[in-house]
């Protein structure tokens, strides 16, 4: 059995390498509710080109107000080399996720796991967002790895999935920045979960027209730059 776990701020100011466990620490500067916002919508992006779909099974909110969600994910990978042939019969595999959000505490908790394949590994991932006294969010990302497969691979087993995961949370980390990026561009924060609408006041009637004209000829002149919201609609075209 081999064991993962990772703790890092959003709060973008540095990062802290630890060689024990695997730790990690990186920082930005961004509020619980944003991070969350952007963790349950980091699907899809192209830093997981691994997820093929992710679909909404069931959700509810509790007794205590707390909301709980179940979502269906397939993911795809390869095998190494060393892999013995047929040792599983295709490259996919169904995971579940069920996570808790409570907007009161500020405080998510999410738990995945893989549904087929578990004979030969079956990885668990525990992921905790919290937030701080100074108004960062602390990720918390815990793992364990269990091969039955036995034939002398269990511990090699068991050290692939450990280099592969931890492979994927280094990518997982850059779509949820991906998409905290996209959120502050297209001002989508007071939608973030916990976050009051923030009313905005409405032009006068006849200021609309001249505006209008205004940015009409500054588009003329002067064309916009492809953002990173342009980069990801013309990756997601087909």
């Amino acid at each position: 059995m081999k064991i993962f776990t990772q703790s890092f701020l959003y709060e973008w100011v540095e990062m802290r390498l630890g060689r024990s466990r695997g730790a990690t620490e990186l920082e930005f500067s961004d509020p619980w509710s944003i991070v969350s916002l952007a963790f349950f919508l980091r699907y899809p992006n192209p830093y997981a080109a691994h997820v093929t779909s992710c679909d909404v099974i069931s959700r509810d909110f509790t007794p205590s107000g707390t909301l709980v969600t179940t979502r269906l994910i397939l993911k795809r990978g390869s095998l190494p080399r060393w892999a013995p042939q047929g040792i599983i019969s295709r490259a996919e595999s169904w995971v579940i996720e069920e996570s808790e959000v409570d907007p009161f505490g500020q405080v998510v908790k999410c738990k995945t796991k893989n549904l087929d394949h578990v004979k030969v590994m079956q990885v668990e991932e525990h992921v905790h967002f919290c937030q701080t006294p100074e108004g960062n969010t602390l990720q918390t990302t815990e793992a364990r790895i269990v091969s039955g497969f036995g034939w002398g691979l269990t511990k090699r087993i068991e050290n692939h999935g450990l280099t592969r995961f931890k492979a994927n949370v280094q990518r997982s980390r850059e779509g949820v920045s991906l998409i905290l990026n996209l959120l502050r561009q297209s001002r989508l924060q007071p939608m973030a979960l916990g976050e009051a609408d923030v009313p905005v006041p409405l032009p006068q009637a006849h200021t609309v027209a001249a505006n209008a004209h205004q940015r009409q000829a500054n588009a003329e002149q002067n064309p916009p730059p492809v953002g990173t919201w342009s980069r990801l609609k013309q990756w997601l075209r087909p």
